[in-house]
Parts: structure tokens; sequence; C-alpha cells
């Protein structure tokens, strides 16, 4: 089975090209230009075994907001192409990551059923680097394009931390890690779709964000 996807969306805000396959190796080729989210995409594959190729450009100087948000759409179309009929797969995963003194949560369901339950308790200070910085805000947007996208629950909660960069990251570590449990396929299963309804087609309208 080939569980790969690859789409080039382009507005007139973003333009991001964007490749992944469910089933390799942990491996990311980014040519990102927010380095902050570059670590986040490389934190992602290495932890989902995923393999993700990106391209991406943006309207930086209006803000991170479109870029990053458009990525996270991006990543999610070609979660769902890259599933397919979502034949076989375990369906749902989870994960609790610590890092230090932060421990996050990820709980996801590959269900055709958009929802995100985002509580990182970030504190609103961008992360800066030398003249960069990054808009911890955007987080969220990126989760939630992603989440609409992709059709699925997924639900992200910071049990306990301090740091920014260790909550945003432990987050995105154990989003990948519940995601690669969820896609992997059920040898018990191979050739069944695991819903009794027989069907996990993603919906037009996504449920309630909170």
């Amino acid at each position: 089975m080939n569980r790969t996807a690859e789409i080039h969306r382009t507005t007139k805000e973003t333009d991001i090209r964007l490749s992944l396959n469910l089933d390799g190796t942990g491996a990311a080729r980014l040519e990102y230009p927010v380095g902050f989210m570059k670590h986040m995409l490389d934190t992602f594959a290495k932890h989902g075994l995923f393999d993700i190729t990106a391209q991406a450009s943006g309207d930086l100087d209006v803000d991170q907001h479109h870029l990053i948000e458009d990525t996270g759409i991006v990543l999610g179309q070609c979660f769902v192409r890259a599933l397919g009929d979502k034949r076989g797969i375990k369906r749902c995963g989870s994960c609790l990551f610590p890092m230090d003194e932060t421990l996050a949560r990820a709980a996801v369901d590959v269900s055709g059923r958009a929802f995100l339950s985002f509580n990182a308790e970030l504190s609103g200070t961008p992360l800066v680097s030398g003249a960069f910085s990054f808009q911890t805000d955007v987080v969220e947007d990126f989760w939630q394009g992603f989440t609409i996208a992709a059709g699925l629950a997924l639900h992200l909660d910071i049990l306990r931390g301090r740091s920014d960069h260790h909550k945003i990251e432990a987050l995105f570590k154990a989003s990948a890690r519940a995601l690669r449990d969820a896609v992997e396929i059920d040898a018990r299963v191979r050739d069944a779709i695991p819903s009794t309804k027989g069907i996990l087609d993603r919906l037009d309208k996504p449920l309630v964000m909170v």
C-alpha cells in the first residue's frame, strides 16, 4: 500500500508545496521561512515517522498567521489523501509526552469529524531568536487548519509546564506519536474500515472549535 500524497496550494497570501509519506522514517526536507515552525515540522516528522518535504512562502510582511495556518491546512489535506478510505488503520491514538518540566497530552480519532480542543496555557509572548520572533498564538491556528482539513478529532492539552518553547514542542511530539499510532495498519483487521458505519469519510463542515 502506497500511503503518500503531494499537494501544491497557492493563494494570494501563501504558496505551499508539501509531500507526505505516512510510512516513512521521519525524514524531513524543509524550505520554510519561519525558523521555529520549521523546527516543529521537523520534530513532527521525526516523532511520527512521517517523511515530509515542504517548500513554503507567504506574506510574512503582514504576520505569520496566514503561512502557518495554511501549512496546517495543506498537511491535513495530505493526510486525507494519503489515508484513502482509511481501511485497516487503528483510527485512534494518544500520547503523554514529558519534556523537562512540561507534560503534554494528545489524543486523536481519525473519524471524519473535525474537532479541535486546544489548551496549551501559552503566555502569548513571542519566542525571540536574534532578529527573528515566533508568534505563539499561531500554534492554535496551525492545529485548527490541520484538524479541519484532515477531518479528525484532536485534543491537545498541557497538563503542566513553564516554558512556552517546551509546551509547543511537547504538543508537536505528542500529536505526532498519537497520529503515528492512529494511522498504523492493524494486521488483524487489515481489510476492514474501523467504524460500525462502514465508512470514515470527511464531513464538509467541521464541528465547533473550542
